[in-house]
């Protein structure tokens, strides 16, 4: 997951979505009978002005397990958000039987944040910020991931593209210990270069995490950025999968799955092969649908494939 507008997002407008009624929940596709070989989780910034509880109970009528949060939709600041108000969203969770996946677009707000910034006193406040969002994820709930895409708060800010990676590697690695005390992971996200000139591929944000070397820092996988990569994009799961702890789905152009021409099957089998037990998350960019329908459908179209994979 990336930080907001990856592709134009911003001029979609958040608050023109609006939150539409629910509709009978009887009418929503329920859970196959035969297990499945991935869990679901859904990203909640399609939600936008839902209320919480509507959100976990909706996605949990359509199929999902999980709920992958965007920060910036609950708080300007995760300083704003209580010991109280993180207990509130846990119970909601656990009532409707809806468990936490983790957190993605880390870095939207507040506006001032950079990690890679030449700017010393900037990047340490906002590694910073980075150790309360540690606590944030841990909070509300176990196991947590934490999505680092992020690309305008990442990338060159007045120093090379060699110094921004460093010093990204190294405010990683400064975090690594209280990440892996708190029980959180964090997976770098390579990102296509029309969003970021930091960690374009995989086989950058690997050898970041191999550096590293601990394993609360690892990578993931986002089907939307993989522009840049130049070898089949299954073999690359394949090749890296001990550090891929999760995977985001969408079309390449940021729609739900199902809307376009894009093959999820050699990765998803290629996922089911290896046995890959993290979450498969939608993360979607054009909310235009409505985030029932978005919901439903790609949830749908995933259960298609499923049943078309060996």
């Amino acid at each position: 997951m990336s930080e907001m507008n990856r592709r134009a997002f911003i001029n979609l407008g958040l608050g023109a979505i609006g939150a539409s009624m629910i509709a009978d929940l009887s009418t929503y596709p329920r859970v196959l009978a035969a297990k499945s070989p991935f869990k679901y989780s859904i990203c909640n910034e399609m939600f936008e002005k839902w209320d919480f509880a509507r959100v976990c109970k909706t996605i949990k009528a359509v199929g999902y397990e999980g709920i992958e949060i965007a920060p910036f939709t609950l708080a300007e600041s995760v300083d704003e958000i209580s010991q109280n108000r993180r207990k509130e969203l846990r119970d909601i969770m656990q009532t409707e039987g809806i468990e936490f996946a983790g957190l993605h677009w880390l870095l939207v707000s507040p506006k001032w944040l950079h990690i890679t910034t030449a700017d010393r006193d900037v990047r340490a406040r906002s590694w910073d910020y980075f150790k309360k969002l540690i606590d944030f994820c841990a909070d509300l709930g176990r196991g947590g991931i934490m999505v680092l895409g992020s690309p305008k708060q990442r990338g060159t800010r007045g120093n090379t593209v060699e110094e921004a990676t460093k010093n990204l590697k190294d405010g990683l690695a400064a975090m690594a210990p209280y990440a892996q005390k708190r029980g959180v992971t964090v997976a770098l996200e390579p990102l296509d270069k029309t969003q970021t000139d930091v960690v374009n591929t995989l086989d950058e944000a690997v050898k970041i995490v191999k550096e590293i070397n601990n394993p609360a820092i690892q990578t993931m996988f986002d089907f939307h950025n993989t522009l840049d990569e130049r070898e089949p994009l299954d073999g690359l799961v394949r090749k890296y999968f001990k550090m891929i702890r999760h995977i985001h789905i969408n079309e390449m152009d940021g729609r739900h799955p199902g809307t376009g021409k894009f093959d999820f099957k050699p990765v998803l089998q290629a996922l089911k092969d290896m046995k890959y037990s993290g979450w498969v998350s939608l993360e979607v960019f054009d909310f235009t649908p409505g985030p029932e329908r978005i919901a439903r459908e790609a949830f749908q179209y995933m259960k298609k494939i499923e049943s078309e994979l060996k």
